[in-house]
């Protein structure tokens, strides 16, 4: 925890000096009595810093446990990938975790020319040549695509399959009462979205999920020609670590792509800071919502970067606005790219293959129990949704009190009646396998498992 220490009374006469006043009520004359504070807070008594640092660790002892004390199979979103010392090292410096908003170029071209290595990292990673500063996490950059593809089209109608994270989908509705966007939900069937099950005319977009949030790998070509057949924007929510071994979203066609950069260099740390990855096609370059840093030269001829592109909606048009982000994910932008960068493309190449090697022999192993059955029969990368005989929430309990965070009960992200799950909801378990993983953690996660459900 950080110190904070206030103005000694020193400190408080030296400035009332510099400012030519005698008192701090001088000081806050103008400040209308009607608003000022007439009496004493009701604070309780005051503690010296141990005693708060303990009381602190009181309160989070409260916690079952540290995904870090824990083996951890739990995903659904947020993953725990190996942070290599170099990226905590250089993301922890000065220079980075104390920059301000680079709206002065000639003062901050080093924080400018980060986040442009990010956005050429980002452009790389979705197969798509306009990206943009990043955006606060990967259901912010959602609502942004979706506001994207009504002002490109002007419709309201946005079709989302069902195997769009639950998360993502609550905050597109939440927005969505404001906007006033349509949000039609196609249904999964065995994992796989049936987009037979929606009426797709007059869409502004066409939404999926690469893999979808149960961590099944469907084949976009349906989803890009419905788009196309109704002159609807596709947007596709993908896993940037996935995009190491299969397809990018631009080599599925997507005109919008969205991603949760979480994985790349931050920490679980109880489900924020997140880092919102998002990128489109040259022809929505003028609806980017956010920040957007380019290259340039100077007055000497020498390469340099600003922010470019102020003039678009969010910044001065509002009236026509499809955005009101104006701001990036700095620090968790740059501690990507730093990740991205030592890694490269091999090294992200082995992660994704170990990662799906990892996942696949474990549900070959879980298969073997009795009690325990696949969710769905199609492809997976690294996470995979199992049907248990008991209840999901009660067995990771049970896995808990031995050291191991068993995964993400399907029932803790949806409601029972979602279209992505069916009635039995309440026993679906959603396992996730990083390269973090060992085969002998793996093993054990199998035999914890056995025990939990009885077998």
């Amino acid at each position: 925890m950080a110190d904070y220490l206030p103005h000694t009374p020193a400190e408080v006469d030296e400035m009332l000096d510099f400012l030519g006043m005698e008192s701090m009520e001088q000081l806050f004359a103008h400040i209308p009595p009607a608003v000022r504070l007439t009496q004493g807070l009701d604070l309780p008594e005051g503690m010296s810093e141990p005693d708060v640092a303990a009381l602190f660790m009181q309160y989070t002892s409260a916690n079952l446990a540290k995904a870090t004390e824990m083996t951890c199979f739990a995903g659904a979103g947020v993953y725990d990938h190996e942070v290599p010392a170099v990226v905590k090292m250089l993301a922890g410096r000065s220079e980075f975790v104390t920059a301000y908003t680079p709206y002065q170029p000639e003062v901050a071209q080093g924080v400018l020319q980060a986040i442009f290595e990010y956005q050429t990292l980002i452009s790389r990673l979705s197969g798509l040549p306009i990206p943009n500063a990043s955006l606060y996490d990967a259901a912010t950059g959602l609502v942004e695509g979706l506001n994207m593809a009504s002002g490109a089209t002007g419709r309201q109608k946005m079709v989302i399959s069902a195997g769009v994270h639950p998360h993502w989908r609550e905050v597109a509705a939440t927005f969505a009462r404001g906007t006033g966007h349509e949000l039609v939900i196609a249904t999964l069937v065995d994992g796989i979205t049936d987009w037979g099950s929606v009426d797709a005319t007059n869409a502004a977009a066409i939404v999926a999920a690469y893999p979808n949030y149960l961590g099944v790998l469907e084949d976009m070509t349906e989803a890009k020609s419905l788009a196309v057949s109704n002159d609807a924007l596709f947007i596709l929510g993908a896993d940037p670590v996935a995009a190491g071994v299969l397809k990018t979203a631009g080599q599925w066609g997507a005109d919008i792509f969205v991603g949760e950069g979480q994985p790349f260099g931050t920490p679980l740390a109880y489900g924020g800071p997140f880092l919102g990855l998002f990128a489109c096609t040259e022809a929505q370059t003028r609806r980017l919502p956010g920040r957007i840093v380019g290259e340039t030269v100077d007055s000497n001829d020498r390469r340099s970067f600003v922010t470019t592109l102020r003039a678009r909606e969010q910044d001065i048009r509002r009236e026509k606005a499809t955005s009101n982000v104006c701001t990036n994910q700095t620090l968790m932008a740059v501690t990507a790219a730093i990740q991205l960068g030592w890694l490269g493309t091999q090294g992200l190449r082995e992660i994704a293959t170990r990662c799906a090697q990892g996942a696949h022999y474990l549900f070959n192993e879980l298969l073997k129990i009795d009690g325990v059955h696949a969710l769905s029969s199609q492809p997976f990368f690294r996470e995979f949704a199992v049907r248990l005989n008991r209840d999901a929430s009660s067995v990771l309990l049970t896995m808990a009190s031995d050291g191991v965070l068993g995964g993400v009960a399907v029932s803790a992200l949806t409601s029972g009646d979602d279209p992505s799950v069916d009635a039995d909801i309440q026993n679906v378990l959603l396992v996730t396998v990083t390269e973090r993983r060992t085969k002998d953690e793996i093993d054990h996660y199998v035999e914890i498992l056995r025990k939990a459900v009885g077998e």
